[in-house]
């Protein structure tokens, strides 16, 4: 039984093969098709987004290096912290009224905060801010504004004396979204499904006969002959029919 199943299912594949070699032009068009709709939408409806990003390194001065290692450990655990005091009001309320000065920024602070990525690797006192915005020029200002009001508010916060700026955020015309090339190898296999999902519906809904061994095998039929298409530009050609009697009847055209 389990044969079977594997060779019905063998079967069915190649059919479904079959059936796409046959339509393999309209398979290329949907697929075509997808990849212009993807680039239509990456380019005309999807605006570029930049991004900008500053790294900051907080940490606390110590002189006696007895309890150095007590006081990196501590700064570690307090990066967490820091990350939430980041996407706070108390940062980006200040940040919000400096950018809308310098750079007529119009979103609010939830549009801020949304713009405004924290990220720290494993075991580093290093936190990066990153800013995605429609201006390179704008996402640059406004990393480099949250990394100066941080510097700042953090000192008398949490009592943070150390806080350096490892590297400043710098503008880059280099759009980060749309990403084009996903968005085409998407649109790709979209037209690629859309067109499977088509001609496989198309063949499933077709019940026209097309094979004599369809009639014979699967229905039980008996065929009787077969009858060629003629078509409306055949010619014509006289042909005798004769009679029950001796005689020849006359010639007719059909």
């Amino acid at each position: 039984m389990i044969e079977q199943n594997n060779n019905e299912t063998l079967i069915d594949i190649r059919q479904l093969g079959r059936l796409l070699r046959k339509n393999i032009i309209s398979l290329i068009m949907w697929m075509v098709a997808g990849v212009l709709v993807s680039l239509i939408v990456s380019f005309v409806f999807m605006s570029p987004k930049y991004s900008a990003t500053t790294d900051l390194l907080v940490s606390q001065k110590v002189n006696n290096e007895q309890i150095q290692f007590n006081i990196q450990q501590a700064d570690l655990q307090a990066i967490n912290t820091y990350k939430d005091v980041l996407k706070k009001d108390v940062i980006l309320s200040p940040v919000l009224r400096e950018i809308r000065r310098n750079n007529n920024y119009s979103g609010d602070l939830e549009d801020l905060a949304k713009a405004i990525s924290i990220e720290n690797q494993t075991n580093s006192q290093v936190i990066s801010i990153s800013v995605t915005d429609k201006n390179a020029y704008t996402a640059a200002d406004i990393a480099n504004t949250v990394g100066d009001v941080f510097s700042k508010k953090i000192k008398k916060m949490m009592k943070v004396d150390n806080v350096a700026v490892v590297t400043k955020a710098t503008v880059d015309t280099e759009p980060v979204s749309p990403n084009k090339k996903i968005n085409t190898l998407v649109g790709l296999l979209l037209g690629l499904i859309i067109g499977v999902a088509i001609i496989v519906v198309r063949s499933l809904l077709d019940t026209t006969v097309k094979d004599e061994k369809y009639l014979t095998d699967e229905i039980g039929l008996v065929s009787l002959g077969t009858i060629s298409h003629m078509s409306k530009k055949t010619n014509r050609h006289a042909v005798s029919v004769l009679s029950s009697g001796s005689k020849v009847a006359p010639r007719r055209r059909v």
